[in-house]
């Protein structure tokens, strides 16, 4: 059963419990509530023209720091109803620097938790992580008071600075959320796509509860491919988990992001608690894009580590580089056409670690040994490969120092340190098309997660699927766990990269 066919998606008895009214409140087919016709982001002008990312950043970035503004007011606020208690004199401007430090921690720890603008989270999951941000902050208060003359004083007065801003924080809030609603920039567009009653009360439902981030809109299956790519960027999933199958891959492939829906205090959809998925309305199911803002700083920090890198290696390369003339006098590098980010080709660049004649050597070997003909099928390597230089061709793949020239990959932009390996055409061949579509959303790497797990023993299909795994869950932690694990799987000599 596929989710694209609404009607078919009936709720069970336990799913859309109707006490709340909710169902009777039911959109009739075809219409559109008033929140869904606002099409367009109030925030962009009409008829401007730029980026959808930007366009969609824009509303979220204006939200953002009017919620900052409202923390801002709320310290402030408490810091005044604190200030005829306050010590005069050097004393009092010590005091009054601390709370500034106590203010902008927790603003940052704020940030951190994901409050800012804090979509999709329930109130009491709004209250429990500025609480902790705040125990947080007094902890780090409390170790600063142990180190400090008269630390004590100090620590009270924090605690009760922090405890005031708790207290003032509500209403200042929901005062700036009040307002990004009536400036039109709160809240993220999304479709609703459930069985029958269950989807137009789950418009009604998050119509009314606009304070969740949620700017509804009716889904109609047959307009999906259709849908322009300024259009909602999440889709609502909520009825029979089981049909969800077969459309979760054409639905995370159209939408930034998808989301399981769990139960509201107001609608019950689907017996998944909140409280089993960190506060939140729904399992979040991400693509790959949604790791787009990180990329300058993926940049910067390629090329910090890749210049430097090539002055440090440069005479190794050319230690093996005269190694290679040696033994099979030509050229030293290797230039092949790979393919890398939207497509484009990439001159991924190696020290050459083969005999020139290397393909004559190959089909050589093919017409006489079927077995090996398998093994490069199954893998597009061979353990023991004919076409390999002695000893220098070893060496230098075992090692990855052929790798090494690909810092100049790095530094002109085609190529970052860590990413899915660029294969030549045979090897993507073997691939299907919807992963190929996949793999051409990042940049190719130097290192990635499948040469760190099995290197050169993984076979086609393990390939495809750590690759996978690395484009759909990419962050910047995870490039670092890679870069990392890159330096002990070289020196155990798994296999060449």
């Amino acid at each position: 059963m596929s989710i694209f066919v609404p009607s078919a998606m009936t709720p069970g008895p336990s799913k859309a419990s109707t006490s709340n009214d909710m169902t009777s409140r039911a959109i009739p087919a075809g219409s559109v509530p008033p929140i869904a016709a606002k099409t367009a982001d109030a925030f962009v002008p009409a008829g401007l023209n730029m980026p959808v990312a930007l366009r969609r950043r824009l509303p979220r970035v204006a939200t953002s720091s009017l919620l900052v503004a409202g923390d801002t007011a709320s310290y402030l606020l408490a810091y005044f109803l604190l200030l005829s208690f306050l010590p005069s004199g050097s004393d009092g401007t010590f005091v009054e620097r601390a709370f500034t430090v106590a203010a902008l921690a927790a603003i940052v720890l704020y940030a951190s938790a994901g409050l800012y603008p804090g979509y999709r989270l329930h109130d009491h999951e709004h209250l429990r992580r500025r609480t902790l941000a705040a125990v947080k902050v007094a902890v780090l208060a409390a170790f600063g008071a142990i180190i400090l003359p008269e630390g004590g004083r100090l620590l009270f007065a924090i605690i009760v600075f922090l405890g005031l801003g708790l207290i003032v924080q509500p209403f200042l809030h929901w005062l700036a959320r009040g307002l990004c609603w009536r400036l039109g920039i709160w809240g993220e567009r999304a479709v609703v796509i459930g069985g029958r009653n269950l989807a137009p009360a789950l418009v009604a439902h998050f119509t009314d509860h606009w304070q969740y981030g949620i700017r509804p809109e009716p889904f109609f299956p047959d307009t999906l491919d259709a849908m322009p790519g300024g259009g909602p960027s999440i889709a609502l999933i909520a009825g029979d988990r089981g049909s969800l199958v077969s459309g979760l891959p054409a639905l995370r492939g159209k939408f930034a992001e998808v989301l399981l829906l769990s139960d509201t205090p107001c609608l019950k959809v689907s017996g998944l608690r909140p409280a089993d998925i960190g506060g939140e309305i729904g399992i979040r199911l991400t693509t790959g894009g949604s790791s787009i803002n990180s990329d300058p700083i993926r940049r910067i920090l390629d090329l910090a580590i890749a210049i430097p890198a090539t002055i440090v290696v440069a005479p190794f390369i050319a230690i093996a580089a005269a190694a290679i003339y040696a033994i099979d006098p030509g050229p030293v590098f290797f230039r092949h056409a790979r393919e890398g980010r939207s497509g484009r080709p990439v001159h991924v660049l190696k020290l050459r670690t083969m005999y020139q004649d290397a393909e004559q050597r190959l089909e050589a070997l093919f017409r006489d040994n079927p077995a090996m003909r398998a093994e490069w099928l199954s893998h597009f390597k061979l353990k023991d490969d004919p076409r390999i230089l002695p000893v220098i061709g070893h060496m230098l793949r075992s090692s990855s120092i052929d790798e090494l020239p690909q810092l100049a990959n790095i530094i002109a932009g085609e190529m970052a340190f860590v990413g899915p390996r660029p294969f030549p055409e045979y090897h993507l061949s073997a691939m299907d098309g919807e992963f190929r579509d996949k793999r051409r959303s990042v940049t190719p790497g130097l290192t990635g997660l499948w040469q760190i797990s099995e290197r050169s023993d993984a076979d086609i299909e393990l390939q495809q699927q750590l690759d996978e795994f690395y484009i759909d869950n990419r962050s910047l932690w995870f490039d670092c766990q890679i870069l990392l694990g890159t330096i002990p799987a070289v020196f155990k000599r798994r296999g060449a990269c």
